[in-house]
Parts: structure tokens; C-alpha cells; sequence
């Protein structure tokens, strides 16, 4: 799934006469039209949008936010619609030729072990390899996966799941979620002989893999699915909120299509198995981008049902919700801030936009989890809270990370990365040296 919230790669390329160039602005444009906002995390691509025959970003959230049919960009077919897919992974991983450039533009041939990158040609094939080879095997998963993944926007994935039969902090990994999954194999057995998954296949422009690569893509993905509500569960667990004592609100902060395209009113409810009696949660989308559908409805200003998850959201920018909505008690004040791959590290502008949200959360002291794709943008992430003497209380890897590897857009050959792989988690200002005294002294 594109992200256009997230970067891509540097531009490494400028031209011999700066002055003639048009002035920077940022998020920057590679050759290949992928954003380049310094972390080698997903982005979105120009080239995707005119593959879709979108001409422009506001097309692509004109589509997302259901205004615009995929009939409207030519996609009559299920073939139609997977090869439109693929054609948004079609350029020279060596030359970085796309189609277009080519005297024959049919004369891209995919790697044969991987299925997911390009050569035009037999000598940039042979010139990438000893790089390539290095992320082939890795390759042939995110391959895999972007296509089975449609298997969650035909409702297939994820498969149903009954009431923990261990307590939430005794859940420590996916591979403690996965055995509380009574009869999984026949679950995955259900999607595997499924209508979907044969029309997948049928239309999909490669052979069907083996059994066994199949089951091991739909458990990546069921992991996909559930991360976002076993992370807030993480994160409740962290600050020591308990749902089972009071009503909780959640805030999930900088929403856009990543978390709300194709979004159910039951997207959440592993919560509930996860906190069984739970006294009521309520998750509210905040964001520019956050995609009209059955959650497209105004937060509760009373108490969260009893027992239930209830999503809701707000299209704009958090301080302005918070100005609008929750200083006014149309919205309650979140009991947990969850900010899943914000991207304030990635550029200049982003950071700027960011800012008035993050210095609130900050001085309504709100405990804070954000959730970052890669050790690189903890990094990053984690220095720019330190300047704005943020109270870091803890960051680490997600236990809860999805499993589905991702690639780098604009150049495949480099580590996949993972939604949600590491978190941080802020309460608060950083007590300034000295503060306890002055307070003692007065």
C-alpha cells in the first residue's frame, strides 16, 4: 500500500546550474518521481498515480476517499486491476529506465526468483546482481504479499478469532497469539480453497506458489491486520491504563488512508478479546487524509459504550480537533495518544506541520506511542524529541510489529522494512536540571 505520509530516498542528483533551478521545497522528487523524504521507508510515487491514469495526488485521495471509481481509471477486470498494480513496480533496478525510456517497453523481464524487480536488459541484470542477490529471497515475500493482500479488502483476511485465553501482559509475541487460535489450520485451510484466492490466482500474471508459501504470506498479513489494535494494547499496558476499570478514549493522532482505507466498524475488536469485559474503548481517526467511510462519524462526547470498541474520526489537523472538539466537550480527552509512523523525522516541512500537535501532546502532559518502520527513523525520531525536551519513558522493538516485509519503492535493493517495528513512548516535558529545587525553594 502506498504512504504518502512516509519517505522514500535521498536525491542524490542536482544540476550544474542551481540558479536555474525552480526553488526547493520539500518533500523532494527523485528521477523516478518517488518522494524523496531521507528515510528509506515506503512512499508514494507519481509513477503509481500515472499508472492509475490519476493525474495528481488530489485524484489518488479522490479515490481513497471513495469520490472516484476504479472505472474511472480504466480498471474494468480483475486482470485489469492486478496488472495496474504491478505496473507501479516496473523500472530498471540497475539504470533506473522506466518503461517509457525504453525502445521497447515491453522489454522489462522480472527476476525469476524474486518476481518483484525489473531489468531492461541481460548486462543491468548482471550488473545488479551481487547487489541484489543480497535481498532476493526477501523480495519474493513482499511480492507475495502485495498481491495476497487483497485478500483483506475482500473481507478473507483476517479470519475470525475468539477471546484470549491468557492474559494481555502474558501475550508477548505473535507467536503467543497465534496458539491461543483454536482450529488455526483449518482457518487458513478456509482461505486457501476460498473464491478469492482462486480468482487471485487466476488473474494475478504469475504461477500460484506452493501451499505452504501461501499460508506463511496469509499468517504475515493476518499479523498486518492486527497490529494496530494489539500495539494500542501495548501501549495501555505501558502507561498502566486499565480498560477494565473505566471507559477509555484513544486518539489515533496523523490518521490517513494507511489506517482508515476500506476501514469496518469492527477493524478494532480484537481489543475486546484481548481486555474481555473491557468497560468501553472508543478510538477517534484524527487527520488530513483520514478516508470517508462507515467511521466517518463524530466522536462521542459521553462515556464509550460498555463492552464495545467504537471507532469514529475527525478530518483536520489534531491541535485544530483539540481547539474544536475536545476543549469544547464534544470530544473526550484521550485517556492514550497513539501516532502510528507520524514521519515528522523525514523532512523539514512534515516536522513543521507536526509541530503544534507535538508540542501539545507535550504540555497536556498525554501519554504518547508512536510507532516508527525502522531502527534508522527511531533514530531520527528519537533526536528530534530530545530537542523539543519531550519525556521519553520508554522506546524499544514492538512485539506486536507486523510481520509483512515492505520494500523501498524507488530502490528495492535494500532491507525491507516493517509497520510499526519499534515504538516510543512519551509522557509529558523532560524535567529541566535544577526544576526540583526552584519548586522546594518556592
Amino acid at each position: 500500500t502506498a504512504q504518502p505520509n512516509a519517505g522514500a530516498a535521498h536525491k542524490t542528483g542536482r544540476s550544474k546550474k542551481p540558479t536555474e533551478e525552480p526553488a526547493a521545497r520539500a518533500p523532494d522528487v527523485d528521477s523516478l518521481g518517488f518522494q524523496a523524504m531521507d528515510r528509506n521507508v515506503p512512499g508514494l510515487s507519481h509513477v503509481i498515480l500515472q499508472k492509475l491514469n490519476m493525474k495528481s495526488y488530489e485524484d489518488y485521495k479522490s479515490a481513497m476517499d471513495g469520490r472516484k471509481s476504479g472505472s474511472d481509471f480504466g480498471i474494468r477486470t480483475y486482470f485489469d486491476m492486478f496488472q495496474k498494480m504491478e505496473d507501479t513496480f516496473k523500472f530498471c533496478v540497475e539504470c533506473k529506465k522506466l518503461p517509457d525510456a525504453l525502445p521497447d517497453p515491453k522489454s522489462l523481464r522480472r527476476c525469476k526468483r524474486c518476481q518483484n524487480v525489473y531489468y531492461c536488459g541481460v548486462v543491468c541484470q548482471r550488473a545488479n546482481w551481487p547487489l541484489h542477490k543480497k535481498f532476493c529471497k526477501k523480495l519474493k515475500l513482499v511480492a507475495l504479499d502485495r498481491l495476497v493482500e487483497w485478500l483483506i479488502f475482500t473481507g478473507d483476511i483476517p479470519f475470525p478469532t475468539e477471546t484470549w485465553t491468557k492474559p494481555a501482559w502474558d501475550v508477548r509475541s505473535w507467536e503467543d497469539w497465534f496458539s491461543m487460535q483454536e482450529q488455526l489450520e483449518e482457518k487458513l485451510g478456509a482461505i486457501m480453497a476460498g473464491r478469492y484466492m482462486t480468482l487471485l490466482w487466476a488473474n494475478a500474471g504469475k504461477p500460484r506458489p506452493e501451499d505452504a508459501e501461501l499460508r506463511e504470506s496469509v499468517r504475515r498479513l493476518v499479523t498486518d491486520f492486527h497490529s494496530r489494535p494489539l500495539t494500542i494494547g501495548l501501549g495501555l499496558r505501558l502507561f498502566g491504563i486499565d480498560p477494565l476499570t473505566r471507559p477509555l478514549t484513544v486518539h489515533v493522532v496523523g490518521a490517513s488512508h494507511v489506517e482508515t482505507l476500506n476501514m469496518r466498524l469492527t477493524d478494532y475488536d480484537e481489543l475486546t478479546r484481548m481486555f474481555p469485559g473491557h468497560q468501553g474503548m472508543e478510538m477517534v481517526m484524527v487527520g488530513v487524509d483520514v478516508v470517508d467511510g462507515p467511521i466517518m462519524r463524530p466522536p462521542l462526547a459521553t462515556l464509550a459504550p460498555r463492552g464495545r470498541i467504537y471507532l469514529s474520526s475527525y478530518k483536520g489537523l489534531y491541535h485544530d480537533f483539540w481547539e474544536s472538539h475536545v476543549e469544547t466537550k464534544l470530544a473526550a480527552r484521550p485517556d492514550l495518544v497513539v501516532g502510528f509512523h507520524p514521519g515528522f523525522h523525514a523532512c523539514p516541512d512534515l516536522l513543521a506541520g507536526w509541530l503544534p500537535t507535538l508540542l501539545l501532546l507535550r504540555d497536556y502532559r498525554l501519554p504518547v506511542l508512536f510507532t516508527v518502520y525502522s531502527e534508522q527513523e527511531l533514530k531520527a525520531s528519537l533526536q528530534i524529541l530530545v530537542e523539543l525536551e519531550t519525556h521519553i519513558v520508554a522506546y524499544a522493538s514492538n512485539p506486536f510489529a507486523s510481520l509483512r516485509p515492505e520494500q523501498v519503492y524507488s530502490s528495492p535493493n535494500k532491507a525491507p522494512v516493517y509497520c510499526s517495528s519499534h515504538y516510543i513512548a512519551l509522557l509529558g516535558a523532560e524535567a529541566l536540571p535544577g526544576a526540583e529545587e526552584l519548586e522546594d525553594d518556592d
